[in-house]
């Protein structure tokens, strides 16, 4: 592995500069929740109560 020859100074700037252009192409996580709700909104609504006895019967099956 080869070391670049650089002073302290530039490699914290060249890091700063590079997770800069990272953060900007980074999807807003308002946008990726979207994402996320709309995929949930495709499945169908079963009607049925996620309650007590729903969550113990699923630990029945196991």
């Amino acid at each position: 592995m080869v070391l670049k020859r650089k002073d302290l100074t530039e490699t914290i700037r060249e890091a700063v500069e590079n997770e800069l252009q990272r953060t900007k192409k980074a999807i807003p996580l308002v946008e990726r929740l979207k994402a996320l709700g709309d995929e949930y909104a495709k499945y169908p609504r079963t009607g049925e109560k996620a309650d007590k006895a729903f969550y113990d019967d699923l630990g029945d099956n196991l």
